[in-house]
Order: C-alpha cells, then sequence, then structure tokens
C-alpha cells in the first residue's frame, strides 16, 4: 500500500510542483534579499524585485516572520544558488504552485496515509524495539484517541487491518483545509510516513525533534544493533532540514 502512494504522488500536483524547483544551479545574480509589504501579504525581493515561483506566480507569504525566513535563506547563498540548501523556498514553491489550487486532493492523500499509518503496525520483537515503538508512538495515539475521538487499531507485522471508518473520519477532520497549513502537513507526512505524526506536530503536541524520533524509531534501533549508515545518515540530515522548513511554516502561522 505505502508503494502505492509514493506512486502516485509522483503524477499529482504538488509532485509536479517539485519537479519544476530542481533547475540546475545558478550564479548568484543579486546582493542582498529582503521583505516588502503586499497588501495583507509578504512578499520576497531581491535587490528590491520580485521573486516568481518556477510556475511564474509571486513568491508572496501570509506572514512577515515567514518572508523574513525565506529572505535569512537566500542572503546564505554564496557564489551560486543552490535549491538544495533552500527547503524553505523549495516548500513554499510547492504550496504556492501545487497546494493553493489543489487543497481538496492534497488534503485527501494526507488522509489515505492513515489507512497504513506507520504507528499502528507493530513489531512483534525484539522487546527493545517494541518498547521503543510504545514510547515514541503510543503517546501519538492516545493525543489521536483524547483530543480527536480517534480510537485506532493496532497490528502486529505489515498485514494491513482495516482501520474503523468513524475513526479515520475523526482524523481527516484535523487536516488543516488552508493550502499552507496544509502543505506543511503534506510534506510532514510524506517525509515520515505518518499522517499522525504530521497532525500531532502541526497541533502542538510534538516539536520537530520528537516528530522525527518517532518517524525513525525502526531505523535508529537497526543501527543501533548493525551499526551507522552513513549514507542513510546524510540522506536523513536533508530531510530533516525539510521538515524544519515545514515547522517555519506552522509556527510561523
Amino acid at each position: 500500500m505505502r508503494e502505492g502512494l509514493e506512486n502516485s504522488l509522483r503524477n499529482n500536483p504538488i509532485e509536479a510542483a517539485r519537479r519544476r524547483t530542481r533547475a540546475p544551479l545558478r550564479q548568484r545574480f543579486y546582493k542582498l534579499a529582503t521583505v516588502a509589504a503586499d497588501g495583507e501579504a509578504f512578499a520576497l525581493r531581491l535587490d528590491d524585485k520580485p521573486v516568481r515561483t518556477p510556475a511564474g506566480r509571486a513568491l508572496v507569504v501570509p506572514r512577515r516572520a515567514l518572508a523574513q525566513s525565506l529572505a535569512a535563506e537566500w542572503n546564505a547563498q554564496g557564489e551560486t544558488i543552490d535549491p538544495a540548501t533552500m527547503p524553505l523556498t523549495r516548500l513554499v514553491n510547492v504550496i504556492i504552485d501545487g497546494v493553493s489550487d489543489h487543497a481538496a486532493s492534497v488534503a485527501a492523500e494526507v488522509g489515505n496515509y492513515l489507512a497504513s499509518d506507520l504507528l499502528c503496525y507493530r513489531a512483534g520483537s525484539p522487546r527493545g524495539l517494541v518498547e521503543r515503538q510504545k514510547q515514541h508512538w503510543d503517546p501519538i495515539l492516545d493525543w489521536a484517541r483524547e483530543a480527536l475521538d480517534a480510537r485506532l487499531l493496532l497490528a502486529e507485522g505489515v498485514v494491513h487491518v482495516p482501520q474503523p471508518q468513524g475513526a479515520l473520519a475523526a482524523v481527516r477532520a484535523a487536516i488543516p483545509n488552508d493550502p499552507w497549513r496544509l502543505g506543511a502537513v503534506h510534506s510532514v507526512t510524506t517525509l515520515t510516513g505518518s499522517a499522525l505524526i504530521a497532525l500531532a506536530l502541526a497541533h502542538g503536541r510534538l516539536g520537530a525533534d520528537e516528530a522525527w524520533q518517532a518517524a525513525h524509531v525502526d531505523e535508529d534501533w537497526n543501527m543501533k544493533e548493525w551499526g551507522r549508515d552513513e549514507i542513510a545518515l546524510a540522506r536523513r540530515a536533508m530531510r530533516f532540514a525539510e521538515l524544519q522548513a515545514a515547522v517555519t511554516v506552522l509556527k510561523s502561522l
């Protein structure tokens, strides 16, 4: 089921917006990135010139703090502009180009993760891994039950267990409607493999570090038992930067 989800994401508006951000490196052509008010929103400016997304839309955000974080990311660039070091800009572009016009389908994708959410599929052994999963995952499920009135079922192993429709509906009702929060939640969901982690983060139940630890319980256990995988850790660091960008969006709102 997870593979099917990943395949479907390749052909959706968000993935199309992400692909447009993967351009060759450009020479830095500006001296200073700043923020300017644009009605009730805030625009990023490069040497006082407006910036556009890969789809040609104005790069305008709803909060000054978010625009200032964007400007800091652009000011941190060296002689070339490297999108790999600009996770917040990439996320904002995706929200403007890919989420704003397709909020319903994006929310549906987040909801689809709930049917096979990471937190509901538990190891039967070894005991140490079982306990770590309980430590990091049970509090999130408790939050879903208490705050959202969603009682989700647990399964041992990878065999799919259907969740109660009432529980799924209760959690789906907590998925944000506005494109900015929704785009951030979608990003965290795909990064962690868990809509529950993403929603707990968006609702203030988890911090960024807690969410990331919860998403990597199994991987951390394997590294503890079999040794560190430096390539995987480097990739994970880049993905954590993407999660932090999503947190920046959520906190700004």
